[in-house]
């Protein structure tokens, strides 16, 4: 749509009808406006899936791997793949923008959102981020670059201050937005942080940078729920107030418009960029965009080659991969082998159409093969989880899953329906609805003391045929979307319970005003004694000819809307390790976490797997590595500590409502390497089945500043396979006059070889690897002079180097 037609249509608009467009209509949609032939806009959560509107189990999602996973495997065409994929779920569930990537940054370790992130690295994160957008959006969906800016951790989120100095602003923080918008992004979310004493929805950096320097004509939506005031947001450049009806825009700002307060022409401008989107989406007039349909096989087999590729493997002492045929009995150990982690935490998750687990994976590989043996080892430290088919049964149909039901104040049922799961997290839009009820059979397969909890905000009650296990008014303790509407605290208790004998639970919660959305009901039985636990591992372990322990992270330790406090795996995870790893010398122990977690046992482990949260096909990927299908693909995008006392950077609590970035440009590896201080695995770090040697690499002798140039590095395979291998290329400035990192990324490629072939990688660098920003000029400069060129396998790994002499333009 041109520019013209742009401004014609605008001129048919009332000032009441402009702003009635600049807040959601609904939660998920924008206003239409018939008299232009403009309809809603249809928007829903990402990145590792497409929910739709309706979070409703009954209509699942394909989940992709986790986005820390889809920044292992350095492999932009992969993404971009992946993105195609999450454009054609969003036109399947009729959605126009897709919230997603997440451009934020792996700052600490601690981040609770790090499975949600790419990696630690700005240029990393930058080209990843890019490739998914230019994937989402190559079918007519928009993506959305979130959360503007500096918003890297989730303490006190709502409210914090980051404060952050110019140059690293520029430089770390901004860098992968600024690469966003080079792809075309449609559509920059603003985060509910403040950075340098300004909140960001109402940050002048939504104007400068992003619109007048980098020429942004997209639209600026607000993180849902952060617009808290009404001339600030929209006179720095804020375009859509999300989530609606009410807000704090509508009838106030008109007032301010018609006081003076807010320039006509900023409401104009908004206006503008959100018939642009509306025309780009198909939404002005015209029919959405159709993405090519997707066939559920294909998509699965693309979902598994994601998970393989992703994967890292840390090391292995010739135990990978395994060999099938000299298998007869394969021990498969943890509880996460049974119930994975497939995805995080918070307001991201979906209903995954189908989950392939490790223990599944395996025994597909091995059926007719090996016999496996599951043991599941001491349980876990975690609360229940909801409610789901296996557990129960609807009482009124007596199908799997649990009774819904609407009740009205005099308790009389208003609406019914059956459900899946016991996790219920839309509203429900019943008139005169004063209770929701979730009711099921239960079907105990253990008999003891089962432990059953009730989530949520409100007066709520919980019985067990008929026996009160929770019964109380419980405020509401945060103002986090996340926790009110996703993932709210639950109360719990304990009843008997025994094996083949049915119980009846029964959870209610009044639907008040201000308690949020969510109703979880979950459930647990007795979980077996710890140290028969261990010792049932230890006897699988040791007659069996391999032993893989699984072993992650807990949806209460990475999530949306808390940090972590540590990087210990819960409860006995790490001796469920160690005393398998002594039982059996060919353990293979996999790490399924978002983020970095604590090994202190990987000196003992025959190899080491991460398989992040990989998604729905993740156990059917994970058998492909450990069986030698493919070989691990995965390279680290964050650096992993040994022990979170040694790590540089950690801090994700503020002090008096600010959290300050003193490390400046060095966060990551860039953080370890000015400390001097050897973690356990670098950034960039991780290992194929086959061994490669670096032989030379060439740069040209000099190039004139604002120029990039090519690397050229030639690597041969001396393995005994054919491989694939990252070949990462960092630069140094020694002596240079500003302060600078000991190194940093400057860019990678891909190589793949046979055994015994040389061949060369070819690495572009662009200009901007060379740049700098000039706080005191507020402009990018480039220094002449010397750089080294460094070329190998992780920031921790460089045996090739070279130079380059930058001269000075003109």
């Amino acid at each position: 749509m041109t520019d013209e037609e742009l401004e014609r249509l605008l001129d048919k608009l009332t000032l009441p009808q402009k702003v009635r467009l600049l807040t959601g209509a609904t939660t998920w949609r924008t206003g239409a406006e018939p008299a232009l032939g403009l309809r809603e806009l249809v928007m829903s959560d990402g990145p590792a899936g497409v929910r739709g509107e309706a979070w409703d189990e009954r209509d699942p999602s394909l989940l992709l791997p986790s986005a820390s996973a889809l920044g292992a495997l350095w492999d932009e065409e992969s993404v971009e793949r992946l993105g195609g994929l999450l454009a054609a779920e969003a036109r399947r569930k009729g959605v126009d923008v897709v919230l997603a990537p997440t451009l934020n940054l792996h700052r600490s370790p601690l981040g609770g959102r790090h499975f949600e992130c790419f990696a630690e690295d700005p240029e990393l994160t930058g080209r990843t981020g890019a490739a998914l957008i230019r994937g989402i959006q190559a079918h007519g969906v928009a993506a959305t670059a979130k959360h503007y800016v500096a918003n890297d951790s989730e303490t006190d989120r709502l409210t914090v201050d980051v404060r952050v100095g110019e140059r690293a602003l520029r430089e770390v923080y901004l860098a992968p937005f600024e690469a966003a918008v080079e792809a075309g992004v449609r559509v920059v979310m603003a985060g509910y942080n403040g950075v340098n004493g300004r909140t960001m929805t109402a940050s002048s950096l939504l104007t400068a940078p992003l619109k007048d320097e980098w020429g942004f004509d997209g639209v600026v939506v607000s993180d849902w729920g952060a617009v808290r005031s009404t001339a600030g947001p929209a006179r720095a450049g804020l375009d859509l107030a999300m989530p609606g009806p009410e807000g704090p825009w509508g009838e106030a700002l008109v007032r301010a418009v018609e006081a003076g307060t807010v320039p006509r022409a900023a409401v104009d401008d908004k206006v503008r960029r959100l018939l642009r989107l509306a025309a780009r989406a198909g939404a002005l007039g015209g029919p959405r965009a159709a993405a090519p349909p997707v066939r559920s096989r294909d998509a699965r087999r693309l979902l598994r080659r994601a998970a393989a590729a992703s994967t890292v493997l840390l090391h292995n002492r010739d135990v990978l991969p395994l060999d099938p045929e000299e298998l007869g009995t394969v021990a498969v150990i943890g509880t996460h082998a049974a119930r994975p982690r497939v995805q995080g935490g918070g307001s991201a998750g979906v209903f995954p159409s189908a989950v392939v687990t490790p223990l599944d994976g395996i025994r597909a590989w091995l059926r007719g093969r090996a016999r496996v043996v599951h043991a599941p080892g001491p349980p876990p430290d975690a609360p229940p989880p909801p409610l789901d088919m296996s557990l129960c049964r609807d009482p009124r149909s007596g199908v799997p899953g649990v009774l819904l039901r609407v009740l009205d104040a005099s308790g009389a049922e208003i609406y019914a329906e059956h459900r899946q799961s016991g996790r219920q997290l839309e509203p429900l839009l019943v008139p005169a609805a004063h209770t929701v009820e979730i009711s099921a059979l239960l079907l105990p397969r253990t008999t003891g003391e089962w432990t059953l909890g009730i989530g949520g905000f409100g007066r709520m009650s919980l019985t067990v045929d008929e026996h009160a296990l929770v019964d109380g008014d419980f405020a509401r303790d945060s103002d986090d979307p996340a926790v009110i509407h996703v993932n709210p605290p639950a109360r719990y208790g304990r009843v008997h319970l025994t094996a083949g004998r049915t119980a009846r639970l029964v959870a209610r919660r009044a639907l008040a005003a201000g308690t949020g959305r969510a109703t979880v009901v979950s459930a647990a039985p007795p979980g077996p004694d710890a140290e028969e636990a261990l010792a049932a591992a230890v006897r699988a372990a040791g007659e069996a000819d391999a032993a893989i322990v699984v072993v992650g992270t807990t949806e209460h330790g990475e999530t949306e809307g808390h940090d972590r406090t540590g990087l210990a795996l819960g409860g006995r995870q790490d001796d469920l390790v160690r005393v398998v790893a002594d039982a059996n010398p060919r353990t293979v122990v996999v790490v399924n976490s978002g983020g970095p977690v604590e090994l202190p046992w990987r000196a003992r482990a025959g190899a080491i797997l991460l398989t992040w949260f990989p998604g729905q096909e993740g156990g059917a990927g994970l058998a492909d590595v450990l069986f030698g299908r493919t070989e691990p693909g995965g390279r680290l995008p964050t650096t992993w500590a040994a022990g979170l006392a040694d790590a540089p950077v950690t801090r994700t609590r503020p002090e008096q409502g600010r959290l300050a970035y003193d490390e400046g440009l060095h966060i990551g590896y860039r953080a370890w390497l000015r400390e001097h201080r050897e973690p356990a695995y670098w950034f960039g770090h991780g290992f194929g089945y086959t061994s490669w040697c670096y032989e030379n690499v060439s740069v040209p002798s000099a190039i004139e500043a604002g120029a990039p140039f090519t690397v050229r590095a030639d690597v041969r395979n001396t393995g005994r396979r054919p491989g694939r291998e990252v070949v990462q290329v960092y630069l140094a400035r020694p002596g240079s006059e500003r302060e600078r990192p000991v190194r940093w990324l400057a860019g990678w490629a891909a190589v793949s070889a046979a055994p015994g072939e040389t061949v060369t990688a070819r690495v572009h660098v662009p200009a901007r690897a060379l740049r700098h920003w000039s706080p005191e000029e507020h402009a990018w400069r480039t220094e002449p002079g010397r750089y080294r060129v460094l070329a190998g396998r992780s920031a921790g790994d460089l045996p090739l180097a070279a130079a380059v002499e930058v001269t000075a333009t003109g």
